[in-house]
Formats: structure tokens, C-alpha cells, sequence
């Protein structure tokens, strides 16, 4: 990659991120705000200092492991004919995927072995006492990542993220929300872990093939970020994700700056392919109006004509009317 522009570095104020910067709108990294946690402690170490620490909070808990064959160089991916993947999901112990992780780095050529996005809580109870950050009053979802040298395709999330590095390093190629266009996004309902990814390989990108990633590029920022780091990832930020060496440790904080009652949008979106998306070019014009009208940019003024008592669905929400709507929307698709 040419010209490689580097995300941001931002300090922490006595130790914390504070409420505006948790806001914040374009990524950026603070280094060594985990500094002190005794899991980066133990990695800096040795990968088997930072193996014994967490299984010091092992109970039996078992995990979701995607397990690669030494072919793929860790990239989790799609078959050649996007019709399957190229590792398989195993349901295992915690304490069995860690021996096949030491088991792997003893070997020249490794499988690719990654546990993600799961609850500390529940895989590894009391882990987070002693190893975490201060984010305020938000109720975040607290998660590890455990894996070997392994590369997660450029994907988005609905939620901000804190992604802390706590064992091993790492490389995040970031994306703004409006390169969509240029990185060749793969189908939204079949994919490897939930989220919609691109086809592009970012570490030896095809142009022949993709030849408009090239202006994507133009708009990447890279992290490159070591033990006790932590990057920002703001709400829908597309990112690509390299562990890169032997033993990987990440631990992230996910959360929404909306109601808990709030449906992911991407039903949205799935909705709007089986009831728009293939009606005549005029009437989605006209959808794109109202939608523009009612959700996009909404103005007060558009709903002074009614009755606060009589606006319904275009009412402010709140979990009790979110019931009632969706409700509502259930009945209509079943019927």
C-alpha cells in the first residue's frame, strides 16, 4: 500500500476516554491505555505467560472456533465459487482451543485457529475485573478475541467500538461509510460470521478484478497498534483486521448510541429488497422521496398539520410503542 495514511493518535484524560471523544465520529488510537493490565503484563512476557492468565478464569465454558487448514494463510473466506467457506466452525472447550493454539505454534506452517466475539463474562468470568476500561455509564458488551496469525475481511458493525489489543500485534485497515461503492461487498445474507464483507484481499489486492478498491484506497487509514493499545471504531466504519503473531489477544467494547428497543437496521434493509428494490423506476423514486421525507430528513414542520395525538407511528418512539409496531409489522409479513 502506497501512502499509507495512519489513523490518529489521541491521548486519554487521567486514564479515561471521555464522553466526547466515545462520540466521535472518525477513528482513532490511544496508546497504551491497557498498559497496566496484568493480561498485557503477562503477553509482553511470553504467549505462554498470557495462556496461563486466562486459564486462571477457565470454567468449563465452551466457545465458537473457526479452524483453517495451513492453505489459507489465516484468511477466513469464502470457497472459490462463493458457495461455502474456506475453514469450518467447531463448537469446542476453551480450554481445548488454547491446546491446539500451543500445539499450532510450535508447527512451520500452522492452521489458522480464531475465537471471536465472545462474552468475557461468560467465557472467561472475572477476566474483566482486573482487565478493563472506564467508558462512562454505557452498558457495553464486553468481548474477547483469541486466535493465532489470522485476517478478518473488511466488514462493518452497527455498534461504536473500542477494540483493545491485549496480547500479540495487530493491523486495522479502516474504511469511511461512503467507500461502499469501491470495496466489492459480498452477499449481505450468506457470509462467514454475520456480516456482510468484501471480496477484496487487502494485504495483495486484485485491481484487475476490483479495479475501483484503488480509490478506497485513496480514503484507508491503517492502524498499526502493539500490546495495551486501543483503536475507536466508529458506527459503520468499514474494517479489515490482521493478527499478526502467533498468539492474539483483543478485547472490545461494543455499544449503540440509541434505545436498547431499536431493531438493527440491516432488517431495514432486507425488507426494502423484497418489498422495493425491484419496483419500476419511477415508484422507487417516489419511495426515495418518502423515505427521505420521513427518515432522512425528517422536519418538524412535515407533522405540524397533525395532532400530536393523532401521529401514530411518526410519533416519538419509546419501548412501549416500539412493541406495538413491530407488532404491527410482524402481522403484515405473515399474513
Amino acid at each position: 500500500m502506497t501512502s499509507v495514511k495512519h489513523v490518529r493518535e489521541v491521548a486519554a484524560i487521567d486514564g479515561k476516554l471521555p464522553d466526547e471523544m466515545l462520540r466521535a465520529t472518525r477513528p482513532y488510537i490511544v496508546r497504551g491505555l491497557a498498559a497496566d493490565w496484568p493480561l498485557v503484563r503477562r503477553g509482553r512476557v511470553s504467549a505462554e505467560s498470557a495462556e496461563a492468565y486466562l486459564r486462571q478464569f477457565y470454567r468449563d465454558a465452551t466457545v465458537n472456533a473457526m479452524l483453517g487448514p495451513p492453505q489459507i494463510g489465516g484468511r477466513f473466506f469464502y470457497n472459490d465459487t462463493i458457495t461455502g467457506f474456506n475453514f469450518q466452525n467447531v463448537r469446542a472447550r476453551l480450554d481445548q482451543v488454547l491446546d491446539e493454539l500451543a500445539v499450532q505454534r510450535a508447527r512451520p506452517e500452522p492452521g489458522a485457529i480464531y475465537v471471536g466475539s465472545t462474552s468475557i463474562d461468560t467465557a472467561l468470568p472475572g477476566l474483566r475485573a482486573a482487565n478493563d476500561i472506564d467508558l462512562g455509564d454505557r452498558d457495553a458488551l464486553a468481548s474477547i478475541w483469541i486466535g493465532n496469525r489470522t485476517v478478518v475481511a473488511t466488514h462493518y458493525d452497527l455498534p461504536d467500538n473500542v477494540a483493545v489489543v491485549a496480547v500479540g500485534e495487530r493491523r486495522f485497515t479502516l474504511f469511511p461509510p461512503d467507500q461502499l461503492k469501491n470495496l466489492y461487498v459480498g452477499p449481505l445474507d450468506f457470509n462467514p460470521a454475520g456480516q456482510a464483507i468484501s471480496l477484496v484481499d487487502v494485504r495483495n489486492p486484485d485491481f484487475e478484478r476490483f479495479p475501483r478498491y484503488a480509490e478506497a484506497l485513496q480514503h484507508a487509514e491503517v492502524a498499526e497498534m502493539g500490546p495495551g493499545d486501543a483503536l475507536f471504531i466508529p458506527s459503520m466504519w468499514w474494517h479489515h483486521v490482521e493478527a499478526l503473531s502467533a498468539f492474539n489477544v483483543l478485547v472490545n467494547y461494543w455499544w449503540r448510541q440509541s434505545p436498547d428497543w431499536m431493531d438493527t437496521p440491516t432488517n431495514a434493509l432486507m425488507l426494502a429488497i423484497l418489498t422495493m428494490r425491484d419496483l419500476p423506476p419511477e415508484q422507487r423514486r417516489a419511495w426515495q422521496e418518502i423515505f427521505r421525507h420521513y427518515i432522512f430528513e425528517p422536519d418538524p414542520a412535515n407533522l405540524a398539520h397533525l395532532p400530536e395525538n393523532a401521529r401514530y407511528a411518526l410519533s416519538p418512539l419509546d419501548d412501549d410503542g416500539a412493541r406495538v409496531l413491530r407488532g404491527q409489522l410482524l402481522r403484515r409479513i405473515n399474513r
